[in-house]
């Protein structure tokens, strides 16, 4: 039988301080450190078995713990990935269908820093490499180009920029978006000719190294629209 945990708070609330307490443990130590085994980490805890695989279980959860079974094995502490989080967050937003415009709405405000913050750029290298992508877009003709490379684009800014938040919501907003009716008009610029003007002018502003610029471009021809496009459709 396991033990009587000597703490009395709730059980429910007894396993979120420990999950808490738990995870700062883990956030102190570097990722894949070992935390100790299911009877150790019960004793440092003062709680029993049963808590400490409830915890286990939340930690888990969130991409924070490996189990380890065997030999050698245990509890060790390691870091979520991206992925990880996009299908957490991602199926948040499909259960809250609302949440999809508030993503639209949050990522098109933080475009605007991400285009700034580009064309402060130091390496030489991603400029180029952003003009390759520009001719590209200008070129295109087709809007079923016009996922992919603004998916190109997306990735070359945040290669230019580490905004590792603002590029977990913008790849689960898009993510999301696939899910529903109002897919390429409301996603990628609202025609294939709005969509690759707006485009083309951020990206010469960034060239520029321009970062008023281009942060004045991506809320006038990006921000503003998605506004108005949710707008509209709240009014409907």
């Amino acid at each position: 039988m396991e033990p009587r945990d000597p703490n009395p708070v709730s059980k429910p609330k007894l396993v979120e301080v420990m999950a808490d307490r738990l995870r700062e443990r883990i956030f102190a130590q570097e990722p894949g450190a070992p935390l100790g085994s299911l009877n150790e980490l019960a004793r440092e805890m003062g709680v029993g078995i049963v808590t400490v695989q409830q915890v286990a279980r939340v930690l888990e959860h969130e991409g924070l713990l490996d189990v380890r079974r065997g030999p050698g094995g245990g509890y060790f502490g390691r870091r979520p990935d991206i992925t990880s989080l996009e299908r957490s967050f991602g199926a948040y937003l499909r259960s809250e269908p609302s949440s999809w415009e508030e993503a639209l709405d949050i990522t098109s405000l933080l475009f605007n820093e991400l285009c700034a913050a580009a064309a402060r750029c130091k390496d030489e290298t991603q400029f180029l490499l952003l003009e390759a992508i520009g001719a590209e877009i200008a070129a295109s003709t087709s809007e079923a180009e016009i996922g992919p490379l603004e998916g190109r684009l997306q990735e070359q800014l945040f290669r230019m920029v580490r905004r590792p938040l603002f590029e977990m919501l913008t790849r689960v907003a898009m993510g999301a978006s696939e899910t529903r009716q109002a897919d390429t008009a409301f996603r990628w610029g609202f025609g294939l000719a709005h969509w690759q003007a707006s485009r083309t002018a951020i990206i010469r502003a960034i060239l520029a190294r321009d970062a008023d610029l281009a942060h004045f471009e991506a809320n006038r021809t990006n921000r503003r629209e998605v506004l108005r496009i949710l707008d509209e459709a709240a009014a409907a």
